[in-house]
């Protein structure tokens, strides 16, 4: 669970909650059907327009590493490798055939094959990285559907204040209806550039953060792969992979 996320969420809600109690507006001031379809409706809208239907799903799969981020255990990969390297020179590389089918992570086992197929370590690098910039760019776009959302929804906020304020000028003769008019008028800019600045881009940046950890990881595989493949020493293999934990 990634705490910070959390408090993050929660403090986001505190600052416009709070503040519109001490400004005086109170929390009721903030509720308006209105501008939740203008305006949260409105954003999904705009972005189903622009993206295909599977990067939409793939954002919608990836959405939940806000909070719980893809566990990226380096130490332990490092330390898996080593031992393979190890079983590879008593072993040879058929010795590691047995372990492919005990790992979870496809990226990793597909390394894992083309080691024991015998395979140049070139043509392991090409294909890995292959594999490795397909997933990123495909994460990343998924990443960008939200930050899509953080650059509609502002611009419908304003749409919302300015549908408000033409119900407003509707009713200038009853100067009653004027100031609770233009109030709500203005909830629905709230709504734009709270949701936009306090989840849609910040969700975004926190999403290609963890894509990238997760290529970082992965580059570090390819790097094991190929050494193994290479016959390097175990011990040189741990130092060299070290270097992707700082």
């Amino acid at each position: 669970m990634d705490i910070l996320s959390l408090v993050g969420l929660v403090l986001a809600f505190c600052a416009i909650g709070v503040g519109a109690v001490l400004k005086g507006a109170g929390i009721h001031s903030l509720l308006s059907g209105a501008a939740f379809m203008i305006v949260i409706v409105g954003t999904v809208a705009a972005i189903c327009l622009q993206t295909p239907l599977h990067v939409m799903k793939r954002a919608l799969s990836i959405l939940p590493w806000i909070f719980r981020p893809p566990a990226v255990q380096r130490h332990t990969m490092i330390n898996k490798m080593v031992e393979w390297s190890n079983t590879a020179r008593k072993q040879g590389l058929l010795g590691l055939e047995s372990l492919i089918e005990r790992e979870q992570d496809d990226f990793v086992r597909k390394g894992l094959q083309l080691v024991v197929d015998g395979s140049e370590p070139d043509i392991i690098r090409n294909v890995l990285e292959v594999d490795l910039h397909t997933r990123e760019q495909a994460d990343t776009r998924a990443a960008k559907v939200f930050e899509g959302m953080g650059v509609y929804a502002p611009t419908l906020g304003i749409i919302g204040a300015v549908l408000g304020l033409m119900a407003v000028m509707q009713n200038l003769a009853d100067p009653a209806k004027l100031g609770h008019g233009i109030a709500a008028a203005f909830v629905a800019t709230i709504y734009g550039i709270g949701i936009a600045n306090l989840f849609f881009l910040p969700a975004a940046s926190k999403l290609k953060v963890a894509i990238q950890a997760m290529s970082q990881t992965r580059e570090m595989v390819i790097e094991g792969m190929i050494s193994i493949a290479q016959g390097e020493n175990p011990r040189s293999i741990e130092a060299k992979l070290q270097g992707y934990l700082h």
